[in-house]
């Protein structure tokens, strides 16, 4: 049974919660968080012992893993105090607010032996695996172009109003847009080209549309909570290859081909979570949990996010960002 510490009890620390409810070889057994209401809801969800801060959870606790459901500008510096404890450690994303950061992330990691992965969850969402699955597969003919995007209210649910603040999140384009960057690049590498535009609100990029090339394949990337508070979530694609397209677009995954009428792909479904937000099940949240609790069983290094493919993902979205302030409002 892999012991977890689990640092945040705000909407993700408890959607983690449920995964790991949901997991046989997996269970949480501390909660850290120095919100008192927040902790003691949480840690009393899971039967686990609660602890104003990770420091004293780490003292306190004999740990195997610790999981990061905090602030992204404290990802690095309790991501490296977990490593330093010799916890294998799994890190929301984005990574970091900076590649310096990320750097040390992952030199704390390598120096103390331990494994470390961020929650890259869009990599294991069920319709995009099956995209990804229909690119390597062929049965289309090649990818030649995709569209993906991810718009969102405004995120006036964080704690102090965390996310809207660009020292903390680094803005829309880095918290919530870089979920379609670092799939792009899962999907298809480096780009060989990025340009991108945004718009401001207040301190921040609140939208940003990009254009980058991947080879012959061109990826078109929207993402932005500038909208209204009665304006649904939505996270969509549309992949156009040789023979047909396939699509994730307000309706459930559907491939077009070419010369046959349209065939829904069949989605095993997941446990309903209780966590609130925008995103009513586990989704991609448990495969990615499962397979980093299944690593660190098996003592292996996790392969399908790899440090430095988050590193990756970090480097370009902050580039796409740098292009995008010269053209924001």
């Amino acid at each position: 049974m892999v012991r977890v510490g689990l640092v945040g009890a705000g909407f993700m620390g408890r959607m983690h919660a449920n995964v790991y409810a949901a997991l046989p070889n997996a269970q949480v057994v501390a909660v850290a968080d120095q919100r008192p209401e927040q902790l003691h809801a949480l840690a009393a969800q899971a039967s686990a012992r609660p602890y104003s801060s990770m420091e004293e959870m780490l003292k306190a606790e004999q740990l195997d893993m610790a999981d990061i459901c905090l602030p992204t500008h404290l990802h690095a510096e309790m991501s490296t105090k977990a490593a330093r404890a010799r916890l294998h450690v799994l890190c929301e994303k984005p990574m970091a607010v900076s590649v310096a950061q990320a750097d040390e992330m992952i030199a704390e990691a390598r120096k103390h032996g331990v494994l470390l992965m961020v929650a890259h969850c869009i990599r294991f969402w069920p319709e995009y695996v099956k995209l990804r699955e229909m690119v390597r597969s062929g049965a289309l003919g090649a990818l030649k172009s995709l569209n993906l995007t991810r718009v969102s209210p405004r995120p006036t649910w964080a704690a102090n109003n965390w996310l809207m603040n660009e020292e903390l999140s680094g803005s829309a384009a880095l918290d919530l847009h870089i979920h379609d960057t670092d799939y792009a690049l899962h999907l298809l590498g480096a780009p060989d080209s990025i340009a991108a535009r945004g718009t401001r609100t207040g301190d921040g990029l609140s939208h940003i549309a990009a254009l980058m090339t991947f080879g012959p394949v061109v990826v078109s990337l929207e993402g932005g909570w500038d909208f209204p508070s009665s304006f649904p979530f939505k996270m969509a694609f549309r992949a156009v290859f040789e023979r047909g397209a396939m699509a994730m677009d307000g309706g459930p995954l559907t491939v077009y081909e070419d010369g046959k009428d349209p065939v829904v792909v069949e989605i095993e479904p997941m446990a309903a979570a209780s966590a609130g937000g925008n995103i009513s099940d586990l989704g991609g949240y448990y495969g990615e949990i499962r397979y980093f609790v299944e690593c660190i069983e098996k003592g292996e290094e996790p392969v399908l996010v790899t440090p430095e493919s988050s590193r990756q993902s970090l480097e370009v979205t902050l580039r796409e960002i740098a292009l995008a302030r010269e053209s924001a409002a």
